[in-house]
């Protein structure tokens, strides 16, 4: 029998999440099994865990739309018994069973190998938010975005993605501003690498269509509004990888920034990413010096903590990454 975080939906509970005892004959997708040793909390599995947006597909479900672990069996050549394999996203916690799980059975086509440079624990601690702001990072780079390009903005900066988006710039030599609601994170930022931070209420209130040129570009986790503004506020030719919408899906902007002003706005999917593009995104990762920052980035959490953090973090108390340790 096996630990799961396991979400269902019927007359008698209604939508509920509740820690249960599984077989592996309950694990049905995929044609690898893995032994979890660690998952994590991104915000779409608190949005799961807590039923405040219809992200489960079917139900039962396993959240965890990252997990990292070894292969115990696999049904064709991909990998060999004792691979160490990660995975993040592909509709994983959302259409398949996930990763909050001692054990989980995935698609073989789901999966890429650990880098070797990096730690099971470590992957977890970067996982979906690391590998987003990479991503985002490596749109910027394809943009022609440099150091001496100027400076560079990142919203929700003490989210997962926004705080490895901090230093990952920082490490390459960028001038990162940090947008905020928490005056308390100020020394946690500037230890990740802002040069500024700034409160989010700047950017978070209705804009005019275009405004003061501020930024060469920027990474946005928050979406609505703050995006609209962010995009008024980049200088000429410059761009924004917005890879979230914490504030909302809707944005209320103008064609303005981008026709007079040539701005792109680059939208950063990491769920459906091509296999080489993770691979990319990964091997850039483990050249960082990003594991001198994990304790800082991160908390860890056992599966029985894993309901009450995920409301946590939904309702802004939760500061940077959480792993969980599914076998703790």
């Amino acid at each position: 029998m096996l630990n799961s975080l396991v979400i269902n939906k019927n007359d008698s509970q209604g939508y509920h999440t509740s820690l249960k005892e599984l077989s592996e004959a309950d694990l049905t997708d995929g044609d690898v099994l893995i032994k979890v040793l660690y998952s994590t909390i991104n915000y779409k599995d608190a949005l799961a865990i807590s039923g405040k947006a219809p992200v489960i597909r079917r139900f039962p479900m396993i959240p965890g739309i990252d997990l990292v672990g070894v292969v115990e069996q696999c049904d064709n050549d991909k990998f060999n018994v004792g691979d160490h394999v990660l995975l993040n996203g592909y509709g994983v916690g959302e259409k398949y069973l996930g990763g909050l799980s001692q054990k989980a059975r995935i698609s073989s086509e789901f999966l890429i190998p650990l880098p070797k440079g990096i730690t099971p624990f470590n992957a977890m601690a970067i996982g979906t938010a690391g590998y987003t702001a990479m991503l985002c990072v490596m749109a910027l780079e394809k943009q022609g975005i440099t150091p001496k390009s100027g400076n560079i903005l990142v919203t929700g900066a003490t989210g997962g993605v926004g705080s490895f988006a901090i230093r990952i710039l920082a490490e390459l030599g960028y001038t990162v501003t940090a947008s905020t609601g928490s005056d308390k994170q100020a020394a946690y930022l500037k230890e990740l690498g802002a040069d500024e931070i700034i409160d989010r209420a700047e950017l978070s209130a209705p804009g005019k269509p275009l405004m003061k040129e501020r930024w060469a570009a920027a990474i946005d986790s928050v979406g609505s509004t703050t995006l609209a503004n962010v995009c008024a506020s980049i200088n000429y030719g410059g761009c924004v990888a917005a890879c979230g919408l914490a504030q909302g899906m809707d944005f209320p902007s103008t064609v303005a920034p981008f026709i007079l002003r040539g701005v792109s706005l680059l939208g950063i999917d990491s769920v459906m990413r091509p296999e080489q593009d993770r691979l990319d995104a990964w091997h850039r990762l483990e050249q960082t010096q990003l594991a001198d920052k994990i304790s800082q980035i991160s908390t860890t959490v056992g599966l029985h903590d894993a309901i009450a953090v995920a409301n946590k973090l939904l309702d802004g108390e939760v500061t940077g990454r959480v792993v969980v340790d599914v076998n703790a």
